[in-house]
């Protein structure tokens, strides 16, 4: 549903006791005896092979399997991370489906798929869960790139019944030749939230035919879980699933219930009973997210992941948990972010648990410059109750806090996996006059294309978009950043700004949300794109930006460049680039706001950096300096929503090459349009044409590729860089 797995952080061989693997033993109270080894026969998880070995258990071994996988998850948590806590409420649910159904034959779809860490387990990938050495081996959500027992590739959420929906078509019109029996969608974790959900049981109702839905209701979704279907829901609960309204059955659906959704012969009932249906159903399942995490509620105060130990003295490793039902707004515990002390229950830190070797690092770009957002954001809301901070159910990611979110009250709001409704709910409180930002994962707003073209830019609505991990990075192939800039800066009327600094940034923030009627506002939509890695390590390490030492700020308000070029030409006489824009002034101007800022005035090359590239600008300049005795432009766009033909038209003097480096897709990105412009912009006078080289991403899909890597492999190197420059002289 949310972020990616990582790489793993050890290298031992197995868990045996010893070293890392001893202190997570001891973490979480398991015996070593119970821990699976790769290879070791005596233990159930390991003679799993196929859900052949599952169907061949007997009836009383099925507790100790999940015994077995509880402790496999808690301990690749501590060494690897991941989505543990969602996987730890599917341990019963994902043991009982292999039991009864017969994968690849029935084809069984994980929404979202990080549910499916236990599944994986039981077709064949154990050992990638046991053995640290293999934790590479698999990804983070199903891919059939792994095993024909996965589907499809699933990061996002809510597609899964619509995708069930399309299997049990061509089986039903194909017939028994189609090779598929049942089609079962396993959807929960939150994911029902989303809309394609709906339309996904409206779809199915009216289709008919063997469809089995899946929904794992554990009460949460990322943070709390939030709509008007929940109640509806918790009533259906309290009933035993007779209450009434029932939205699967206003669907059209028939229903069932099952109370003890971690209790595997009681699933193995249930699914046995809906196998071979000819008509759609939902089974209803209460899990405990989180099942076998330290049961008692965790205070914001502790600093150690998991202290008390967890009792495997249950057959499964699950006990009683006060952590459900609070009754602070939040429907969550007071866990500060999502990555903290995963716990039982109603825990917003069991959505993603990072390993023990993240524990005490520094905050990452999202929630460092999340935070950063809402603290500038905040002191406002006294004074504008118009403005309103919109999460789609990733608040701690992205740095917004459970305190600050306490704190804001009406001023924020988490809708839920709905990216499409909070694009349009924004574009509404901006119709109105209120000042929206919604703030979430560069991936996740692909979900909400067509709103950023019909309700937010069509309609010109002040909607201020904070774009959170855009750009390169090692994340999955679900959760790559690569593309935001060629959607958003392709968007007619939107604005997108990439700024390099915590100032521009803090200062592209109060620009974009100024209050409506105010002065030099703009006049519509602001996507900013929240700096990544490579600006946040040269933020806390000046000597990575050579050029400039990171003191933009106390540079002279206003640079010209050395040139003048004739009218007669069609340049213009001179190019003022204005330098940085003060983090207090909210009205700086349109036209302020979109210049390209020069950092430095030099001749024969000029290099261009958008955004997390631009450090590279920098330190490729100082390389050609100190390598070559150029001394080059350097130049901040600040944005990449229009090209600023001032600068541009000043680089033909002087200037030979003109350099793009973006950390995104190339084609239909950034840079090309710099190309375009000096193509279009043809003088007679060819030694006034700069040749200009792009470097950024090729257009594909990478699956958890370090970023150092990917940078490599694109090119994006002072060596690769330098090179190519020289190349050409």
């Amino acid at each position: 549903m949310r972020s990616a797995s990582g790489n793993g952080f050890d290298s031992s061989d197995s868990f045996a006791v010893s070293g890392a693997a001893e202190r997570t033993a001891r973490l979480h109270d398991i015996p070593p005896s119970i821990t699976p080894s790769h290879g070791d026969d005596s233990h159930l998880l390991s003679r799993i092979a196929s859900p052949a070995d599952v169907k061949a258990l007997a009836p009383d071994e099925l507790a100790e399997l999940c015994r077995e996988i509880r402790a496999t998850l808690l301990a690749y948590g501590h060494r690897h991370g991941g989505h543990i806590g969602s996987n730890l409420g599917m341990v019963e649910a994902t043991v009982a489906l292999h039991r009864v159904f017969d994968s690849p034959c029935d084809r069984i779809v994980f929404d979202v798929s990080h549910q499916s860490y236990v599944h994986k387990m039981l077709t064949g990938r154990a050992g990638a869960y046991m053995d640290p050495n293999r934790f590479g081996e698999v990804t983070g959500f199903t891919n059939p790139d792994e095993s024909k027992h996965d589907q499809f590739v699933l990061g996002h959420t809510g597609t899964s019944i619509s995708l069930a929906c399309g299997l049990a078509k061509t089986r039903d019109m194909e017939g028994p030749n189609s090779g598929i029996g049942n089609v079962i969608a396993v959807i929960g974790d939150g994911s029902l939230s989303s809309g394609v959900a709906f339309e996904g049981l409206n779809n199915a109702a009216e289709q008919g035919g063997n469809l089995i839905i899946v929904f794992n209701d554990n009460e949460m979704s990322i943070a709390g879980d939030f709509g008007g279907m929940y109640g509806p829901l918790a009533r259906l609960r309290a009933s035993g699933g007779t209450a009434q309204p029932n939205l699967f059955n206003a669907f059209g659906l028939d229903y069932r219930y099952v109370e003890a959704g971690n209790d595997v012969s009681a699933l193995v009932a249930a699914f046995e009973e809906v196998r071979d249906i000819d008509h759609p159903v939902v089974v209803h399942i209460h899990t405990l997210k989180g099942a076998g995490y330290d049961g008692e509620e965790t205070h914001a105060d502790r600093q150690t992941a998991s202290a008390s130990p967890v009792s495997f003295d249950s057959p499964t490793g699950v006990h009683p948990t006060d952590n459900v039902n609070h009754s602070e707004p939040w429907h969550s515990d007071h866990c500060n972010l999502s990555d903290h002390e995963p716990h039982e229950g109603q825990c917003e830190a069991s959505h993603w648990q990072n390993p023990d070797a993240a524990i005490g690092k520094p905050d990452d770009p999202r929630k460092h410059y999340g935070k950063m957002a809402m603290a500038a954001l905040e002191p406002r809301f006294a004074a504008e109750p118009g403005l309103v901070v919109i999460s789609p159910a990733t608040p701690g990611s992205n740095g917004i806090t459970h305190e600050f979110r306490e704190r804001a009250g009406a001023h924020y709001v988490d809708t839920g996996i709905t990216e499409s409704h909070a694009v349009a709910y924004a574009a509404g409180i901006a119709r109105a006059g209120g000042t929206p930002v919604v703030a979430t994962t560069a991936s996740f707003f692909q979900r909400a294309y067509d709103q950023f073209f019909q309700e937010m830019s069509l309609n010109r609505s002040r909607v201020t978009v904070l774009d959170f991990l855009g750009g390169l990075s090692g994340s999955d192939n679900t959760h790559s950043g690569a593309y935001d800039v060629t959607m958003f800066s392709n968007i007619p009327g939107a604005t997108m700004l990439v700024p390099t600094s915590a100032r521009d940034y803090l200062a592209d923030l109060a620009w974009a949300t100024a209050p409506a009627g105010s002065a030099d506002a703009p006049a519509g939509p602001v996507v900013i794109r929240v700096p990544g890695e490579a600006i946040l390590t040269a933020e806390r390490d000046a000597t990575l930006l050579p050029v400039t030492g990171g003191q933009i700020a106390d540079r002279p308000q206003s640079t010209s460049l050395p040139v003048s070029v004739s009218s007669a030409s069609g340049g213009i006489s001179a190019a003022t680039v204005r330098g940085t824009v003060s983090v207090t002034a909210q009205h700086a101007g349109v036209r302020h706001m979109l210049d390209w800022r020069v950092n430095q005035t030099g001749s024969h090359v000029a290099i261009i950096g958008l955004g997390n590239a631009y450090p590279l600008a920098e330190q490729t300049a100082a390389a050609l300096s100190a390598d070559y005795g150029i001394t080059t432009t350097v130049i901040d766009p600040r944005q990449c929503t229009s090209l600023d033909s001032d600068v541009l038209e000043s680089l033909r003097d002087g200037h030979q090459q003109v350099i793009t480096l973006e950390d995104g897709q190339l084609e239909g990105g950034w840079g090309e349009k710099v190309t375009a412009y000096y193509a279009n912009h043809h003088v007679s006078d060819g030694s006034r044409n700069p040749h200009v080289l792009n470097f950024g991403a090729a257009k594909e899909f990478t699956d958890r590729v370090p970023l150092g890597e990917l940078n490599e492999r694109y090119g994006l190197t002072v060596e690769q860089v330098t090179e190519a420059i020289t190349r050409c002289f």
